[in-house]
């Protein structure tokens, strides 16, 4: 917890400091559709999964390095995680599962954006790698038999001690495009997480975040 505490005020300091500096800031928000790889070295279990609707929400900074390429960074509130559900017969009675999972992170994005004009029509691609800090998180499961419903809600435990489920630090890279109608700009982006979360790595278990996500942002302080 105190490594945590540690890294979360460098962030935001972080932050703040590119805030100064920056030429444009502003706030972003919209949709993530989330999943996870799970898997270990003999099965891939999240091919099963389906993604889950979530959200990001937060402030961005944003520096230019000439007319054509600029640096974005930010602080956002995001959902992550995914939800499974499978059907069995048994007895002639159908059973269902059913299982979410909700991680909420706080990200820093560090990424690279290139900005093209098409004929007065902005558009722009972005690289870069995410860093994700775990915040909260909790996991639902439901079972239906008979008519009967069983439901089990449990808090994700965070941390690298023996019990934990999930690391709290994520790393991953974000690519994805979008359109400047000024001040808006409008973008679509995926984040393919490169760190496996999972404390519990024996067999080679492993879990890394997938979120695609859609985003509004509205610029402040442009030229």
């Amino acid at each position: 917890m105190k490594d945590f505490k540690k890294l979360l005020f460098v962030a935001i300091v972080f932050i703040l400091a590119t805030e100064t500096f920056a030429q444009t800031f502003g706030i972003k928000a919209g949709l993530n559709m989330s999943n996870m790889l799970f898997k270990d070295d003999d099965q891939t279990y999240s091919d099963d999964f389906k993604m889950k609707p979530g959200f990001h929400l937060g402030a961005t900074a944003e520096f230019p390095i000439t007319e054509m390429f600029s640096f974005e960074t930010g602080l956002l509130l995001s959902s992550k995680g995914f939800k499974m559900s499978k059907e069995e017969t048994m007895m002639g009675e159908t059973m269902k599962y059913e299982l979410k999972t909700k991680l909420t992170y706080l990200d820093i994005p560090l990424t690279a954006k290139a900005l093209f004009d098409l004929g007065g029509t902005n558009i722009y691609g972005l690289l870069g790698p995410n860093i994700g800090i775990g915040l909260s998180g909790k996991s639902k499961y439901e079972e239906t038999f008979n008519g009967q419903t069983d439901t089990e809600n449990e808090d994700v435990e965070w941390g690298s001690d023996e019990g934990d489920d999930f690391k709290r630090l994520d790393l991953g890279l974000t690519l994805g495009a979008g359109l400047v109608i000024n001040p808006i700009q409008i973008e679509l982006s995926y984040n393919l997480g490169l760190a496996n979360i999972l404390q519990e790595t024996e067999g080679g278990m492993k879990a890394k975040n997938r979120v695609l996500a859609l985003s509004v942002a509205y610029k402040f302080g442009g030229k």
